[in-house]
């Protein structure tokens, strides 16, 4: 039998991806920290982790350490964690309460909103405008019950950009609210050290293709999910339980209490939104899960993953354990997936990229995203 080679992808079956080298290049990546994380609007921590007054959490952000903080008001602040004498850190725990930010090298001390308020000698110096010499603010918002900042001097619309994503996936941003996710209480959150670049990872959520193969409990959950077509491929539809299933469970038994406003096309359904460049968030009937990703080296991401449930539930202390343990194994097995397919990033094999069947096509939006931004 004769194969024939073919030197171009078959039209409108194969599409080609980004090669190996967007996977593996430190200068690549040094770029995307550039014009992508340093750009858009990346969310970094839920609201509730700093709940009070002077409550802050380090998180990193592309190249830059933010301090994630609120003041005497209550209201959320960023700023960027460099002290504006010398450079030291102002912050050295990864969070903590305080009252004022202080560095250690000198003493320059900074309110909640970042003004400088004290340094030694500082009335000896009164040309010195204590505004202009406070910590570097950055942009934030709070949507979701989460904070979002943005590194860029001029951050683009949140509104175009992240809300967006919402009808792109959902038809229209409205569709949202009735998870409610803003209301939701943290029942659970499990950080995830992930040794793949995270485009790998943002690749493999976006597609079901892998489902049959890697995702057994999701597919007796989903039996869709087994004909390799994602609740992304749709817009506006969600992936339908099996016959029998209950709830989005390990093992399909009945979850906790349902999420209230949702409508008759919203139950027994999964839904998933990726909001470029770090976030996914997946709606099922009782509880939304919420990954942030913060990417920390080329073949490296760190991923926090929340599993967000109404009030009562969380504050009953009701067993959530089969609702989390379907999700965490399907992380599991999405990031082994991606840090076994790192390596051959590297191949020659794969130095011209590889293939997107038809129920990944979409995938390329994705990668002309992440060339736009590096072109």
């Amino acid at each position: 039998m004769i194969i024939e080679q073919l030197d171009e992808p078959l039209p409108g079956s194969i599409l080609p991806t980004l090669g190996g080298s967007w996977y593996t290049d430190p200068d690549v990546f040094a770029l995307e920290q550039e014009r992508i994380f340093s750009t858009q609007w990346m969310c970094v921590l839920r609201g509730d982790d700093v709940p009070g007054a002077g409550d802050y959490r380090l998180v990193q952000v592309g190249r830059e350490q933010v301090v994630v903080s609120r003041n005497r008001r209550g209201e959320i602040r960023a700023f960027l964690n460099v002290c504006r004498h010398r450079g030291m850190r102002v912050c050295t725990e990864p969070a903590g309460t305080a009252r004022k930010f202080q560095c250690g090298y000198h003493a320059w001390t900074y309110d909640l909103d970042g003004r400088l308020v004290a340094a030694p000698n500082l009335t000896r110096m009164p040309d010195v405008d204590r505004d202009a010499y406070g910590l570097r603010g950055v942009a934030v918002h709070e949507w979701m019950g989460y904070v979002w900042v943005c590194l860029a001097d001029s951050p683009p619309s949140f509104t175009e950009t992240v809300l967006g994503e919402l009808v792109t996936r959902l038809g229209e941003a409205e569709t949202f609210d009735a998870w409610q996710v803003a209301d939701l209480r943290l029942g659970k959150r499990i950080a995830y050290d992930v040794h793949a670049n995270w485009k790998l990872i943002i690749e493999n959520f976006m597609e079901c293709y892998h489902c049959a193969t890697i995702h057994p409990e999701l597919t007796e959950v989903i039996p869709e999910f087994a004909d390799g077509w994602a609740a992304q491929t749709y817009v506006g539809r969600g992936a339908e339980f099996g016959e029998g299933v209950e709830g989005f469970t390990v093992d399909g038994s009945a979850g906790v209490a349902p999420l209230p406003l949702l409508g008759a096309d919203q139950e027994r359904r999964y839904f998933a939104v990726t909001i470029k460049p770090s976030v996914f968030v997946n709606m099922v009937p009782d509880h939304v899960v919420v990954h942030r990703m913060f990417p920390t080296a080329v073949d490296r991401t760190y991923v926090e993953c929340d599993w967000l449930f109404l009030p009562e539930v969380v504050g009953a202390g009701t067993d959530v354990s089969g609702s989390v343990e379907l999700f965490d194994r399907v992380n599991r097995q999405d990031f082994e997936a991606c840090e076994r397919t790192q390596p051959a990033m590297s191949s020659a094999a794969y130095a011209d990229g590889g293939s997107l069947v038809p129920a990944e096509h979409h995938i390329e939006t994705f990668h002309t995203w992440v060339r736009e931004r590096l072109a």
